[in-house]
């Protein structure tokens, strides 16, 4: 299922088919460069990194809330906070222990000594598992050219210029177990918050003095990635509910989120945070009545869809997470891998599967005349589909990768969500083994697009699949 701007359904796709590439694109605004003063003592550095570092002053020094993805990104928002960073640095606090926001401490720390707080489940967890490489998708876009990458979702890029590493990295001097830490530094007071969501070590700070909350990665400005496409298991909805209900009753003044530009007044924030819970709580009911009537998750990614007004909503765009596949997520977390059908107990390998639908369409030649078919027709995901039956007998068959690559480049500019925007077209590439040449940026709205940003070049040459295919016209 495709990744839609709501509110649209997917019956009105046809109407504007790029209006999800382009909202993606006016998306990046929200990583303009910009040291933002939330309230007196407070800023927050935003779109010089992949995540915001936040800078608060205090008695005799500051407070930094998360370091930034590397030391390079970190060493250019010491210099954007200039005077306003008061050394000492007395405290480093991580929201939690995700790279984009701790791969920078070493910069900030200095010769300082700073204390440097986190959750104990910060160093207690292991590593996220993630997938295998597999077909040369990766969800942030690293590899694409500067012509064809938007953005990731939730930052303008993920270690496309400077890879995020350990390097500037330093353990936590000091942590928690419970549910909530006061913490006295710098002649501030800091509520340090267990709130798991995104990650099951977040923390949110909470400065009850000034009204303002920092929630780390349990909100943002998109739906919330709940069961993420790179490979990871599902971040339970009814805990990062649960957090949300806790930052919701401190009624704070200010939201400075880890990612994308803070959320100013109390009752912006309140309704920043309703919807937030709302959006997940609405999906995640919608599931489980769906599983409890006997739907597949086939059948319920086709009819869960958020409420018009909380679709509607700019803080649950699908930038980053994806309503489909926090409902396949919700699903295989409930009730397991199996959708009820019998025939998928133990279905066909996937090769004989394959060869018995090149036989029953006529062979390999009449199956990638059909692919090509579909993609004059513009059935890209069908065109998929029949070019994997092809790949599966024969991964190497040349023109089924070029049919291949054709639908996927095209899937992929339909998209309004970030991560599969990426691994569709990341994916292509690999299938034509890095042959392809992104032409001249060519239609309507190109100017408005930074350089080297979110310029998308019409279908190159090399993915001409014969007919109309690989020449169909963009906006």
């Amino acid at each position: 299922m495709t990744c839609l701007p709501f509110p649209a359904h997917p019956a009105s796709a046809a109407r504007d088919e790029f209006a999800g590439r382009e909202q993606l694109r006016a998306s990046s605004a929200e990583f303009r460069r910009e040291v933002i003063e939330v309230t007196d003592g407070v800023f927050a550095a935003v779109g010089y990194s992949a995540s915001n570092v936040t800078l608060i002053q205090g008695e005799g020094g500051c407070v930094i809330v998360d370091t930034a993805a590397n030391p390079a990104d970190a060493r250019d928002i010491v210099e954007a906070f200039g005077s306003r960073m008061r050394r000492p640095v007395r405290a480093i606090l991580y929201t939690h222990n995700h790279p984009d926001h701790s791969g920078g401490a070493t910069v900030f720390a200095g010769d300082d000594r700073p204390e440097i707080h986190a959750h104990r489940t910060l160093v207690e967890a292991g590593p996220e598992f993630g997938r295998g490489a597999r077909g040369g998708g990766d969800a942030f876009g690293l590899g694409l050219p500067d012509a064809l990458f938007i953005n990731a979702g939730t930052q303008l890029e993920y270690g496309r210029r400077t890879p995020h590493t350990r390097e500037g990295f330093l353990a936590p001097t000091h942590t928690f177990g419970g549910k909530e830490a006061v913490i006295e530094v710098a002649g501030l007071r800091l509520h340090l918050i267990h709130t798991p969501g995104e990650s099951p070590e977040n923390l949110a700070v909470w400065l009850p003095a000034k009204g303002v909350l920092l929630p780390g990665d349990d909100f943002y400005k998109s739906y919330p990635n709940l069961s993420p496409l790179r490979g990871l298991r599902l971040r339970p909805p009814e805990r990062w509910i649960a957090s949300l209900e806790r930052m919701l009753a401190l009624e704070a003044w200010f939201l400075v989120q880890g990612h994308m530009r803070p959320v100013l007044g109390r009752e912006a924030v309140r309704e920043a945070l309703t919807a937030y819970r709302d959006g997940i709580r609405s999906v995640l009911d919608q599931t489980l009545d769906g599983i409890r009537r006997g739907r597949t998750p086939d059948e319920l990614v086709q009819e869960v869809r958020l409420p018009p007004e909380l679709a509607a909503s700019p803080f649950l765009q699908e930038y980053y997470g994806c309503v489909a596949w926090t409902v396949r997520g919700i699903f295989a977390d409930t009730v397991g891998w199996f959708d009820g059908n019998p025939t998928n107990i133990f279905p066909l390998p996937p090769a004989e599967r394959a060869a018995r639908m090149l036989d029953l369409a006529g062979g390999a030649e009449a199956m990638l005349a059909r692919a090509r078919r579909a993609m004059e027709e513009g059935a890209f995901q069908w065109a998929a589909e029949l070019a994997d039956h092809l790949l599966t007998v024969d991964p190497a068959q040349a023109d089924a990768r070029k049919v291949k690559a054709a639908a996927l480049t095209e899937l992929g500019e339909r998209q309004v969500n970030a991560t599969a925007r990426n691994y569709y077209l990341t994916a292509a590439q690999f299938l034509l083994r890095g042959q392809v040449a992104p032409a001249e940026p060519t239609g309507p709205g190109r100017e408005q697009a930074p350089p080297g940003r979110g310029a998308v070049p019409a279908p190159p040459e090399a993915l001409s699949v014969g007919g109309a295919a690989g020449t169909r016209a963009r906006p």
